[in-house]
């Protein structure tokens, strides 16, 4: 039987592994760190890219597409919150300019359901976005919160009691993007992967050496060797090392970003009200950034602010050498990598990010530093920073690499591996992607909610942080 190498326990790496495993080949995993899943923080679907207003309507309806797929494969990592857009009032941009892109969207939506009934994963299309203008919202905002909100008008009801509703610009709009919970997907990985007979997983181990033998390749890892038919990198913003391991020139960018932890706890509102995602959106790296606002269970916020003193970094962003595919991150940032981060940068940074976000929240003036960030690299392929739909390339016979961009293009990823495999005879099958090859190996929700609480604090996050506050079964926190 072919044997397949993954190198990498991110998620492009770890679904890779589940897909081919699943296909009926033998894999093995290759993962430097303890754990799966522990790079670059995820926290929300991308369902349809609203986030970002410089990338065009075909990576839009791809971002949707893929987002709907990643739900469907992984529905017990989903946190069905949804998400306010906001334009703030110093932001040149006219929010009535996003309506056009959220049309289409929904339309794009309808099509994709009309299709398959299973992929209707972000409520009934007709909701799929709502409009709130000046008048509603202030209507809306004398009335009582529901504590399990149930449609886009208790959304509105929510945050209203919080934003400054003088420094947005309107109408407001409520869209169904989903939360991700990449603690929760972390630990049901591990027990996925391991539920599988020909699925061997190596984690605490470093690939020393990669070469060519033959129509495989020889891996040295330890104090051992192995002969694998086939390899696939998903070494994540490490991927230029392994390329230069096997002389493949590759151009791609490399950004090192952050998200930052917070505990509100003084709100001027009750702590049982339950808040949705909510974006202030701004010109990236400038000091009016986009910022991200995103709620966990426990009262913790996860915190964007788009700016170079706050997710962003002076010099945090390498393209690829001359003589090298992999790109050149100074020092300091390999350092918090690989050794984490003084805790003076954590309280400066953390503080700017909440300072800024009390901009559009005053009264999040009052919160405090809650856990260490939630960071890393990202790897971008090519030399476009607003890139944001990337799946897989094949520079080298038998030879995949991941260049996922965000988590919810690793269905299409899979599907190009698994062609290629069939394309040199490894694989023989011809099947559909299976959407049911995680959920039945999965922990149940009371399993889930025990390790994820329990993986959040091996990475030194609040353990709440690993709970979902809104799932299929039930609405509670």
């Amino acid at each position: 039987m072919s044997k397949i190498a993954v190198i990498g326990g991110g998620v492009a790496g770890s679904t890779a592994a589940l897909s081919i495993a699943n296909s009926g080949l033998d894999v093995t995993l290759f993962e430097q760190k303890n754990r799966l899943i522990s790079g670059p923080p995820f926290c929300h679907l991308h369902a349809g890219g609203n986030l970002y207003r410089e990338i065009d309507d075909n990576q839009c309806r791809e971002l949707l597409r893929q987002s709907i797929e990643f739900a469907k494969l992984y529905p017990f990592c989903v946190d069905k919150r949804a998400t306010i857009i906001t334009i703030p009032t110093n932001d040149p941009d006219n929010p009535k300019r996003l309506l056009d892109r959220l049309n289409m969207l929904r339309d794009e939506y309808a099509s994709l359901v009309a299709k398959d009934d299973s992929n209707k994963v972000l409520g009934e299309v007709d909701n799929y976005f709502e409009v709130f203008e000046c008048s509603e919202v202030e209507k809306l905002s004398k009335l009582e919160p529901n504590k399990n909100p149930k449609s886009a008008k208790d959304w509105v009801v929510a945050a209203s009691k919080i934003i400054d509703k003088d420094a947005i610009k309107y109408p407001l709009i409520v869209v169904n993007e989903y939360g991700l919970n990449m603690f929760r997907l972390s630990s049901a990985m591990k027990e996925i992967l391991n539920s599988y007979q020909n699925i061997k997983l190596h984690l605490d181990t470093k690939i020393e050496s990669i070469s060519k033998n033959g129509s495989g390749f020889i891996v040295r890892y330890g104090n051992k060797e192995e002969y694998f038919d086939y390899i696939i990198n998903a070494a994540g913003f490490r991927t230029g090392e392994i390329d230069d391991m096997l002389g493949i020139k590759a151009n791609r960018l490399v950004e090192f970003k952050a998200a930052y932890t917070a505990k509100w706890e003084d709100r001027g509102i009750s702590n049982d009200i339950k808040l949705p995602e909510i974006i202030f959106h701004g010109q990236r790296g400038t000091p009016q950034g986009m910022a991200q606002f995103t709620p966990y269970c426990g009262g913790y916020i996860q915190l964007h602010g788009m700016r170079k003193d706050i997710t962003l970094f002076e010099d945090g962003l390498a393209s690829s050498q001359k003589d090298s595919s992999m790109p050149k991150l100074p020092k300091k940032f390999i350092d918090m990598i690989d050794k984490g981060w003084q805790q003076k940068d954590i309280e400066i940074r953390t503080k700017r990010a909440i300072e800024y976000m009390s901009n559009f929240i005053p009264s999040f003036k009052s919160a405090k530093v809650g856990g260490k960030p939630l960071f890393g690299a990202q790897q971008i392929p090519g030399d476009d920073i607003t890139l944001r739909v990337a799946e897989a390339s094949f520079p080298l016979n038998r030879y995949a690499r991941c260049e996922i961009v965000k988590v919810s293009s690793v269905t299409d990823m899979s599907r190009a591996i698994l062609d290629d495999l069939k394309r040199f005879g490894l694989l023989n099958e011809d099947k559909e992607l299976d959407f049911n090859m995680a959920t039945k190996y999965a922990p149940d929700k009371k399993e889930l909610d025990k390790l994820a609480k329990i993986n959040a604090k091996m990475g030194g996050y609040p353990e709440d942080m690993g709970l979902v506050c809104f799932d299929k079964e039930v609405n509670r926190c």
